[in-house]
């Protein structure tokens, strides 16, 4: 991973290149959750970190872009949470990969096997669980 992921708090600052970002929503109420297959989970009020990429049309100005509106149709598992919580930002990555995020942030609890990794051979999930007090190993981190 590059020492400096950009965080970026609002859709416009975001570069339309290809790349890899690590999405952070905050849920203030439970948000029950089943994906195909799998027992419903129930994910509990507190901070979240997203892992995805970028690589289609418009690059991460589109992706992550497209994380920050309201009311749009539900297309991928990530936009149920994005529905229901508050998205703080994102840090960004040009050029990088969602799995090598995942591996960087591997000491934080998985809440959902499976969540947004179901194409994924190599991670449990792209979606992590920030507990309050604990560290995050991403520079410039706006916490």
């Amino acid at each position: 991973m590059p020492p400096d992921p950009q965080f970026h708090d609002r859709p416009d600052t975001l570069p339309p290149e290809p790349g890899a970002y690590v999405l952070l929503i905050a849920l203030e109420c439970e948000l029950p959750l089943r994906l195909p297959g799998k027992p419903e989970r129930v994910l509990t009020p507190g901070r979240y970190l997203y892992c995805g990429s970028a690589r289609g049309p418009g690059g991460l100005r589109a992706r992550v872009g497209r994380h920050f509106r309201h009311g749009k149709p539900e297309r991928w598992h990530i936009d149920r949470l994005t529905a229901a919580g508050r998205m703080l930002g994102a840090w960004i990555v040009p050029g990088g990969n969602e799995c090598a995020l995942v591996a960087a942030l591997s000491g934080l609890p998985v809440p959902v096997p499976g969540f947004g990794s179901s194409d994924c051979r190599r991670c449990a999930s792209h979606l992590l669980h920030w507990p309050d007090g604990a560290p995050i190993p991403l520079r410039n981190a706006p916490f």
